[in-house]
C-alpha cells in the first residue's frame, strides 16, 4: 500500500489547468521533492472525482530502465535517452480515441529532444499532457524556443513546515487535525520545527520514523549524490569531484550570507581549495539549475533597482544541509531565514534582499552614509511589496531595536513584518511582530485557511 501525503496547494494548481489541452503542464523541482507522488495524487483525484478510467491514464517514468527498454529507448554518450519518436509511438498506441487521455511523463529532461514529444502530444485535442523535470538547464532554451508560451510551470519544493507538521502528526499516530485552532495549539511547534530542520522536508524521510542513520543515508545518496552525479558531474564532464564537493560545502555553510564569486574563491582558497572563478561560477549554476540552491539578489529600496553584486544563496532543504555538513546546531538563525525565504517563494512571491541607505550621526557629531539590510522584499505581480525581517528572538530591547531599525528606515506604508520565535504578536510603529512558526503553518491572518483536508492522508492500493 502506498501512502500519499496530501499536498493541496500543488494539487489544486494542477487541477486548475485540467482539460486545457493546448497547454503542457510541467512540474519542476529538486529530485525526490514529491513530483511523482503529486502525479499519483492527481491521478487518484481524476479517478475518484472526475470518473476517469484507468485506460485513460498513461504513465511513463524515464528513470525506470524496464519501461524505457520496453519503449525501445537507448542511452547516448551524454547519458540521455534517444529516439523520442518511440515515446510518441508508445503513447499513441495506448490512446483511447473516443475519450480524453491523460499522459504523465516523469523526468522528461532525460529524453533528448523531449519537447518534440510534448508538442506532438499537445496537438491531439483529446490528450492532456503532464511532465516533471529536475533540471532547469534542460528546460530553459527548449521552453523558450519550442513552446512559445504554451506551457504552465508549477515549481515544487520539499515539504514546507506546514506540510511537514501535518505529515509528522499523522506518522506519529496522532488523529487528523479538526480545525485551525487545534492545528495551531495541539502540539508543540518548536519541537516539530527542530525535527524538521534536523531530519529534512524531503517527503520520503517521514517514512523512516526518526531513524537518523536511514535519513542521512537517503539524503546523501538518493538525493544529494544522485543529483550531483546526474545534473552537474555529467553536464560539466567533471573528472575530479573534490572541487565540486568543496564548492557545495562552502555554499551550504554560508547560506543567507552576502557573497560574490570572487569572495567564494577567496573563502575556498583560505580553506585549502584552489578552484578558479569560471569553475566556481559553472558549479553554482549547476546547483541552481538542479534546484538544490536558490539565489536571492539585492534590491535598492530607495533607488528601486536590482543590484548586481553580493547576492545571497539559500539551500532547498535545511535537513539536506545538516546531512552534508553534520553541524545541525550551527547558524540556527540563518537556517530560520532560509525556511522563511522558501516559504515566501511557495506563496508566490518574487523575493529579493532589501538595501536601504541611511544617514548615521557619529559620536563626534559628523554624519555618514550607511547601508542597512532588510532581509526580504516580497512581491507578487501587480501587487504592492511586503517587507520581512527575520530574527531568532527579538524580545530584548536592544535586539528588538536593531531588528526594527531597517524596517523603520523604509519611508513607505507597505506592510512590514518582524518574524521571530517569540510567542505572541504585536505592533511597533506599524510593524507587525509575528511568531514565525505560526506564520509558517498559516497562523495569524492565514490560519482560517487551514482545514481538515490538509492534515489527511490518502491510501492507494
Amino acid at each position: 500500500m502506498e501512502t500519499l501525503i496530501h499536498r493541496p496547494e500543488y494539487l489544486n494548481k494542477l487541477k486548475s489547468w485540467q482539460g486545457q489541452t493546448e497547454l503542457v503542464k510541467i512540474i519542476t523541482g529538486a529530485r525526490r521533492c514529491g513530483k511523482s507522488k503529486l502525479f499519483a495524487m492527481f491521478q487518484l483525484d481524476l479517478q475518484m472525482k472526475s470518473k476517469i478510467a484507468n485506460n485513460q491514464i498513461i504513465n511513463i517514468n524515464l528513470e525506470d530502465p524496464l519501461q524505457t527498454r520496453e519503449i525501445g529507448l537507448t542511452l547516448n554518450k551524454e547519458k540521455l535517452l534517444v529516439d523520442y519518436y518511440k515515446v510518441l509511438d508508445f503513447v499513441i498506441k495506448k490512446l483511447n480515441p473516443n475519450k480524453m487521455n491523460y499522459v504523465f511523463i516523469d523526468e522528461i529532461q532525460l529524453l533528448r529532444d523531449w519537447h518534440q514529444v510534448a508538442n506532438g502530444l499537445r496537438l491531439h485535442k483529446n490528450v492532456d499532457v503532464y511532465l516533471t523535470g529536475s533540471n532547469a538547464y534542460m528546460f530553459s532554451s527548449d521552453l523558450a524556443n519550442s513552446f512559445g508560451g504554451r506551457y504552465i510551470e508549477i515549481k515544487m519544493q520539499p515539504f514546507s513546515f506546514k506540510e511537514y507538521y501535518s505529515a509528522y502528526s499523522l506518522k506519529a499516530g496522532l488523529r487528523p487535525i479538526k480545525n485551525s485552532e487545534e492545528f495551531l495549539h495541539k502540539y508543540d511547534l518548536q519541537n516539530v520545527y527542530s525535527t524538521y530542520v534536523r531530519e529534512s522536508g524531503f517527503p520520503q524521510t517521514t517514512e523512516f520514523f526518526g531513524n537518523r542513520q536511514l535519513i542521512n543515508d537517503y539524503l546523501m545518496n538518493t538525493v544529494y549524490l544522485n543529483t550531483i552525479q546526474k545534473d552537474i558531474v555529467q553536464r560539466f564532464n567533471i573528472s575530479d569531484a573534490g572541487k565540486l564537493d568543496a564548492v557545495v560545502r562552502f555554499m551550504f555553510d554560508n547560506i543567507g550570507k552576502e557573497t560574490s564569486i570572487r569572495g567564494i574563491e577567496r573563502g575556498l582558497k583560505a580553506a585549502g581549495h584552489s578552484v578558479s572563478i569560471p569553475t566556481i561560477s559553472n558549479y553554482i549554476q549547476g546547483l541552481l539549475d538542479s534546484y538544490l540552491l536558490y539565489k536571492c539578489d539585492r534590491y535598492d529600496i530607495k533607488g528601486k533597482q536590482l543590484l548586481d553584486s553580493n547576492s545571497k544563496y539559500y539551500v532547498a532543504d535545511i535537513g539536506l544541509k545538516t546531512a552534508l555538513l553534520g553541524n545541525e546546531d550551527s547558524d540556527i538563525g540563518y537556517g530560520l531565514e532560509n525556511v522563511v525565504y522558501l516559504e515566501l517563494l511557495r506563496r508566490g512571491y518574487q523575493v529579493s534582499v532589501g538595501k536601504v541607505k541611511t544617514k548615521v550621526v557619529k559620536n563626534d557629531g559628523k554624519s555618514e552614509k550607511k547601508t542597512i539590510e532588510v532581509d526580504f522584499i516580497a512581491r507578487k505581480p501587480g501587487e504592492d511589496p511586503e517587507y520581512y525581517q527575520v530574527s531568532l528572538y527579538a524580545l530584548e530591547p536592544e535586539t528588538l531595536s536593531r531588528e526594527l531599525a531597517p524596517l523603520e528606515e523604509i519611508d513607505d506604508n507597505y506592510p512590514k513584518f518582524l518574524l521571530s520565535m517569540d510567542y505572541g504578536s504585536g505592533t511597533n510603529k506599524g510593524i507587525k511582530r509575528l511568531n514565525v512558526l505560526e506564520w509558517l503553518i498559516g497562523g495569524n491572518e492565514q490560519k482560517d485557511s487551514i482545514d481538515k483536508k490538509e492534515a489527511s492522508i490518502t491510501h492507494k492500493e
